[in-house]
C-alpha cells in the first residue's frame, strides 16, 4: 500500500497550513485553499470525488496536531451519511454548502453511550407536510455549531434517517465539557423538531453501519497520526534530557520502550491503512466491518499506550499545563470511547468473522445502554 505523488502532496499541504494556523482558525483556509471539506465528495456535488485514502492523509495531519476543526463530524460523518442515504435531493440541498465551508453538518446518532444503530431509541412520528422527532442524542461531533442536523430515529419501518435545522423549534443544542476539549461534542435534545426524510424509510440502520464503518477507519487515521506525534516528540526529548551526565535516551531501558512504542504506531499504521485502502476500493459489508472494526480496536488502544508513555518519559513537565503531552493522552482516551470502545468493536469484528463473540455478555449490555 503505497501514496501516490498527489496524496504525498496533499499531506504536505495540510501540515504546513497547520502550522500557519494553529487551532480552529484552520478550518477556513484548510476549505477554501485546500478544499479538505469536499475531498471524498462526488464532483457533481461540488467535490474533488477523490475517497477513504485523501481522507485518511487528512485525519493523520489532523490527528498530529489535535486540530479541533469539524472535519470528522461534518466531511466525514454527515457528508459519507448523505451519500449513502442515497438521497439525490438532499445531497444536492445540503452537500454544496458543506463542501464550500459555508455551512457544516453533524450526525446525531449515539443514544445511551451506544453508536450501535439498533440502540437508537428517537421517535419520528410522521405529520402534514412532513416528521416530528422526539428524544436525545448524545456525543454530536461539532453539534452545537452545525446548521443542519441528520438525525437517525425509528419510525413503524425501522431506524431512518432525517435532516433537521439546527435553529428549528423543537431542538435545543447544549455543548458538552469532554475530557478532551479539543473534541467539541453537544447533547441535542428533539421535542417534535420537524425534520425532512433522507433516502428510504427504514434504510438508516444500513446507512448507520456504512457510515460506522467509514467513521472508524478515518478516527484511525487521526489515532495513528497523533500517537506518531507523541513518539516523535518523546524520542527528541530522550536526546536532550539529561541525567547522571547522559542523556535519558541512552539508557538501554528508555530505548527498548521506545522501540515498543514504534512498533505500536506502526502496527496501528497498517491496520489503519488496510481499511482505509479497502473503503477506497469499494468494499462494504462484513469485509469493510470487519477491517475497520481492526483498525478501531488496535489504534485505540496502540495510541492509548504511547500517549501514556509520553507522560511517563517526560516525567514531571508531562503531567503540566506548559507540555502537550497531557492533551495527547486526553484525546486518546477520548478517541478510544468514540464510536465505541475496543471491545465493542472485537464483537464486530467477530460478528463479520462468523465468530463466537469474545465479549461477555454482561460487558456487552452494558456498552449497548
Amino acid at each position: 500500500m503505497r501514496f501516490t505523488e498527489e496524496q504525498e502532496e496533499l499531506r504536505t499541504a495540510v501540515r504546513q497550513l497547520l502550522r500557519r494556523h494553529p487551532g480552529g482558525s484552520a478550518w477556513r483556509p484548510l476549505v477554501e485553499q485546500i478544499g479538505v471539506a469536499g475531498l471524498a465528495v462526488p464532483e457533481e456535488y461540488g467535490g474533488a470525488g477523490c475517497g477513504a485514502v485523501e481522507v485518511h492523509v487528512v485525519m493523520e495531519e489532523l490527528g498530529r496536531e489535535l486540530s479541533p476543526v469539524p472535519y470528522l463530524g461534518s466531511a466525514v460523518l454527515a457528508a459519507q451519511a448523505l451519500l449513502a442515504a442515497g438521497s439525490a435531493r438532499e445531497c444536492a440541498a445540503l452537500l454544496p454548502g458543506l463542501v464550500s465551508g459555508r455551512a457544516t453538518a453533524a450526525l446525531a446518532w449515539a443514544e445511551g453511550g451506544s453508536w450501535d444503530p439498533e440502540a437508537v431509541r428517537t421517535e419520528a412520528l410522521a405529520s402534514p407536510g412532513g416528521w416530528r422527532l422526539t428524544g436525545v442524542k448524545e456525543h454530536v461531533l461539532d453539534g452545537a455549531d452545525a446548521a443542519t442536523v441528520l438525525v437517525a430515529a425509528r419510525t413503524g419501518a425501522g431506524v431512518s434517517l432525517f435532516a433537521v435545522a439546527s435553529d428549528g423549534p423543537g431542538v435545543v443544542r447544549r455543548g458538552t465539557v469532554p475530557m478532551d476539549e479539543t473534541r467539541a461534542q453537544a447533547r441535542v435534545v428533539l421535542d417534535g423538531a420537524e425534520g425532512r426524510l433522507v433516502g428510504a424509510e427504514g434504510d438508516g440502520g444500513r446507512v448507520l453501519r456504512h457510515v460506522l464503518d467509514l467513521a472508524c477507519t478515518a478516527l484511525a487515521a487521526e489515532q495513528v497520526g497523533a500517537a506518531a506525534r507523541c513518539l516523535e516528540l518523546t524520542v527528541a526529548y530522550a536526546a536532550e534530557r539529561v541525567q547522571f551526565g547522559r542523556p535519558i535516551g541512552s539508557f538501554q531501558a528508555v530505548k527498548h520502550r521506545l522501540a515498543d512504542a514504534y512498533v505500536r504506531v506502526e502496527s496501528a499504521r497498517s491496520a489503519a491503512l488496510g481499511a482505509a485502502f479497502a473503503a477506497a476500493d469499494g468494499t462494504r459489508g462484513p469485509e469493510l466491518t470487519r477491517l475497520a472494526a481492526t483498525a478501531k480496536s488496535v489504534c485505540s488502544e496502540a495510541f492509548a499506550e504511547v500517549a501514556g508513555e509520553t507522560i511517563q518519559l517526560h516525567g514531571g513537565i508531562g503531567i503540566t499545563w506548559e507540555h502537550d503531552a497531557h492533551r495527547y493522552l486526553k484525546r486518546a482516551h477520548g478517541s478510544a470511547r468514540l464510536f465505541g470502545p475496543p471491545h465493542w468493536h472485537r464483537s464486530r469484528l467477530a460478528t463479520a468473522l462468523g465468530l463466537p463473540d469474545p465479549v461477555p455478555a454482561p460487558v456487552r449490555d452494558s456498552v449497548s445502554r
